[in-house]
């Protein structure tokens, strides 16, 4: 296989063939990822209908994943750097293949756990590696944007096709076939992978430093317990001391990196004003809608009444706007800049999230759709050109740690939402004043106060669910509000960070 030389600007760079077939191999693990994240939030009632799981089991089921995604991203990074990039992608797919088997038959709500605290260790090989293997692959800054483009719009339809084909599977069968649709794209990704990947890795890396895994592990999960249980249930003794835990760890992990001659991740990464922005916007972008995104599928399904197939065809817009902004998001920065296009791809999500503050219980679907849109066409300008930002600002040797530092601020992002705002749609959901006779099962969640409805009187059951979806809906009004607050900053910190920072134009030579 013999490559070609184009001229980019005043350098010719190598163009590997066969380089676009390759990128559709690693959007097949990007698609995976995002369809599995998607999906569980459509299997939530009927996991939690079969296992019976306690209200903290719950709380795990969804959140360990995110927890130990989080903990080991940068870790899983630089091993990429190390071993291999496409080693450890490939091992990681069959390894996720696997698991997703014992997620879908997991009998108890332990096994659960378990599966999904384990599904978090292989998916933290996949996201990295996927956005390095990109870096080495395309050499010329406008193809890899175009890529970068092309990766980020997968990821963002995998959000869209995970409701709509999860919802199609729980109305036909068990909930643990949204499992193992993973199985068949995994296949596809290991045995194609196999012949168009090209390997690449950091040369002479140094060891594999396991002190520093273990801080990054303990310090990511302790500080995000932490945030979620204060968050949840207020400040206690046992989330300060995992907070304590937590921080004191990441500093350890700090002062280790900036010691060791081959660290497992390069702090003097964040002195480039342009990477610790890009890094910045997308912690808090994502912080600000996870809280939406979390609870939008109980919104329409438990508020309005639609059923799982309607609910995830109804946030079609969001992947749409996504995915149209994501292949031209490289394009306008250039033209433009890349704060006007980062910072106002963040503010037309804040001003999205601003109008669904005026949310009700039956508020039709144009207001709804055009926030999805204005949503989704934000961050597909927003996170394709950070995206691009972070891997421009580092040698390609370092693309892998780069990426994981990216991929930990999205997880973190998505975590600390989940437990801040999510925090606030209970909090006021709970406060709720249902009739005489209201069980305090449906005081816990809104799918708990449907279930109990079933067993009450008719008038009974009827005042108690408007009043319970009222309150759900107050909740997800004030956090959709907070949420553009949050975004509203972000856009302003961004404008400011990336200031002068500007895409490559010239290509680079392998």
């Amino acid at each position: 296989m013999t490559s070609t030389l184009q001229p980019t600007g005043s350098t010719e760079v190598v163009k590997r063939p066969g380089r676009w077939l390759a990128l559709g191999v690693l959007v097949l693990a990007v698609l995976l990822v995002a369809v599995d994240a998607t999906v569980l939030g459509l299997a939530t009632p009927y996991i939690s209908e079969d296992l019976a799981p306690s209200g903290t089991q719950l709380l795990w089921i969804g959140d360990v994943y995110s927890f130990v995604i989080a903990g080991l991203l940068v870790s899983m990074g630089s091993l990429g750097d190390r071993i291999g990039r496409k080693r450890l992608l490939l091992h990681g797919a069959t390894a996720f293949g696997a698991i997703s088997v014992l997620n879908a038959y997991a009998g108890t709500p332990e096994t659960m756990i378990l599966a999904r605290a384990l599904l978090g260790v292989a998916g933290a090989t996949l996201m990295p590696a996927t956005l390095a293997l990109i870096r080495n692959l395309f050499h010329d800054p406008r193809e890899r944007s175009l890529a970068v483009g092309i990766w980020g719009a997968t990821a963002s339809a995998g959000t869209a096709v995970g409701p709509i084909l999860g919802g199609f599977l729980l109305e036909h069968f068990w909930w643990g076939s949204v499992f193992l649709i993973n199985l068949p794209v995994m296949a596809v990704l290991v045995l194609v992978g196999l012949k168009l990947l090209p390997e690449s890795r950091t040369p002479d890396p140094g060891p594999w430093d396991l002190t520093s895994v273990v801080l990054s592990l303990v310090g990511m999960i302790g500080v995000v317990y932490a945030v979620k249980e204060a968050a949840a249930h207020g400040v206690g003794w046992a989330p300060a001391a995992a907070g304590l835990l937590g921080a004191g760890a990441l500093y350890a992990f700090g002062r280790r990196q900036l010691r060791l001659p081959a660290p497992l991740l390069d702090m003097r990464l964040f002195r480039h004003r342009g990477f610790s922005g890009a890094v910045l916007a997308d912690l808090l972008t994502i912080l600000g809608l996870s809280g939406l995104v979390f609870f939008l599928s109980q919104y329409l399904q438990l508020v309005q009444g639609r059923r799982p197939l309607e609910a995830g065809l109804a946030e079609l817009p969001a992947a749409i706007g996504a995915v149209a902004a994501g292949l031209v998001a490289g394009r306008a920065a250039r033209r433009f800049s890349v704060r006007s296009v980062v910072a106002g791809g963040l503010a037309a999500i804040g001003l999205a999230l601003a109008a669904l503050t005026v949310i009700g219980q039956s508020t039709g679907y144009p207001l709804l759709g055009a926030a999805l849109l204005m949503v989704g066409t934000g961050a597909g300008f927003s996170f394709t050109v950070t995206a691009d930002v972070i891997l421009s600002s580092v040698p390609k040797e370092q693309a892998g740690a780069a990426s994981a530092v990216s991929e930990t601020a999205y997880e973190l992002g998505a975590a600390l939402g989940i437990a801040v705002l999510g925090s606030v749609v209970t909090g006021v959901y709970r406060g709720f004043t249902g009739p005489a006779g209201t069980p305090a099962a449906a005081h816990e969640s809104l799918g708990g106060a449907v279930e109990a409805a079933s067993g009450l009187p008719a008038h009974t059951a009827e005042a108690m669910l408007d009043a319970a979806r009222q309150a759900f809906v107050d909740g997800l009004a004030l956090a959709a509000g907070a949420g553009a607050a949050v975004l509203l900053a972000a856009a302003v910190a961004a404008w400011f960070l990336l200031r002068g920072q500007r895409l490559e134009d010239l290509a680079e030579h392998p």
